[in-house]
């Protein structure tokens, strides 16, 4: 198999990335966007300020925190600062997925453009897609897929700001909070492998005393135990079969 795609082949991969985009992900991330949008309405925050915030921080955990700071009449430090720490969780997923797309003809800043569309969504689909694709063609496909969803999220906000006050607050944050779930479910689905399935059994068993230890902290901590420990287990596991 080639490892460079000519323009057909690009063209190619680059419909097939959307044409996956606009089915479930669309859906799911677009219904937590309309979400968020009538919840920027709610904070006091101007349409233009919730697109913003969705064309460049596009995590939505963080932006919920932006809003709810911003209703607060927090200073724009404690906003930036509160945000970053938030969406620190999207580093190592920019760290795992950057080596994957990275080839002779993608270097130097064209891989920190990608870099700033890394979300959930579209950090999962890749992983899954680009070890089966030629190494020119992974890059194509995160970003025809990302920038699909990225539009779909814009759209969205918009919606749910002008459609503000049409749903319960309730019903505006359970939207918000669908597409963790469907994030949850996705790596569930890929807990075949060995690695994933320790990491997901480990949080789930240290997730619940970490957070009633620590409502700040547990959930941090709960990643942090769980990667880590499958980590180490994957590695013992490893050397115990190389000596076997």
């Amino acid at each position: 198999m080639s490892d460079v795609a000519g323009p057909t082949g690009r063209r190619a991969v680059a419909a097939r990335a959307v044409r996956e985009a606009i089915g479930l992900p669309a859906i799911v991330l677009g219904a937590s966007y309309l979400g968020f949008g009538s919840v920027v309405r709610e904070g006091g925050m101007t349409l233009t300020q919730g697109l913003v915030s969705t064309a460049t921080a596009w995590a939505l955990p963080g932006q919920v925190v932006l809003v709810e700071l911003w209703a607060l009449g927090a200073s724009v430090l404690a906003m930036a600062l509160a945000v970053a720490l938030t969406n620190a969780r999207l580093f190592p997923m920019t760290v795992s997925l950057m080596p994957l797309l990275r080839h002779d003809g993608l270097r130097g800043w064209r891989l920190y453009v990608l870099a700033n569309f890394v979300a959930v969504t579209g950090w999962t689909f890749t992983m899954r897609r680009a070890p089966e694709m030629p190494v020119a063609d992974r890059s194509v496909y995160f970003l025809a897929f990302a920038t699909t969803i990225w539009l779909a999220s814009l759209a969205c906000t918009a919606i749910g700001f002008v459609l503000a006050g049409a749903v319960p607050r309730s019903v505006a944050l359970g939207l918000v909070f669908l597409n963790p779930l469907y994030f949850l479910l996705l790596f569930a689905a890929e807990a075949r492998a060995p690695a994933r399935a320790l990491a997901l059994g480990l949080g789930a068993l240290a997730g619940p005393p970490l957070h009633l230890l620590s409502p700040d902290w547990g959930l941090m901590a709960a990643g942090v135990v769980a990667g880590t420990g499958a980590f180490v287990g994957m590695r013992i596991a490893a050397r115990r079969k190389a000596s076997a």
